[in-house]
């Protein structure tokens, strides 16, 4: 069975997650920072009267850090419960990848990879790296935070 993904870039990467879990992209705005967060969580923003979370993919993903711009944009998703935002550089796409086009991370010994990607699909000679959302998010540091 084939699935619909949004694509978008982190530098050279391209990412993809599941179109049923965004909710809105937007243009970036500045985060407020709060105070005993992981390095990850840039703060939160006022989305039409909803405090969201906003993750700095890059730096979750352990590829340093994003240096947020008027071109970044921050892609609103739907993780279990609660509505979050990630920064990525540019949104892409949407592309319908065929079950037979997903292909599961190859074994890397201690490498964590897995830790965030479900895993690769091939469009068009391209390579996506499928997220796992809901591995994306630790729920125990953001309640120690408040």
């Amino acid at each position: 069975m084939s699935r619909q993904l949004i694509t978008f870039q982190l530098g050279d990467q391209v990412l993809g997650v599941d179109i049923m879990a965004i909710r809105e992209i937007r243009a970036w705005s500045p985060a407020t920072p709060l105070p005993n967060v992981p390095a990850h969580v840039r703060g939160v923003v006022n989305l039409r009267g909803v405090v969201l979370p906003v993750l700095d993919l890059r730096c979750r993903l352990g590829w340093g850090t994003t240096d947020p711009s008027a071109r970044h944009v921050i892609i609103v998703v739907r993780i279990g419960e609660q509505l979050q935002g990630i920064i990525v550089d540019a949104v892409n796409d949407i592309v319908t990848v065929a079950a037979e086009d997903m292909q599961p991370l190859p074994e890397m010994g201690d490498a964590d990879a897995s830790r965030f990607l479900e895993g690769l699909a091939t469009i068009e000679q391209r390579m996506i790296l499928v997220l796992a959302l809901d591995r994306l998010v630790d729920t125990v540091a953001l309640a120690d935070a408040a």
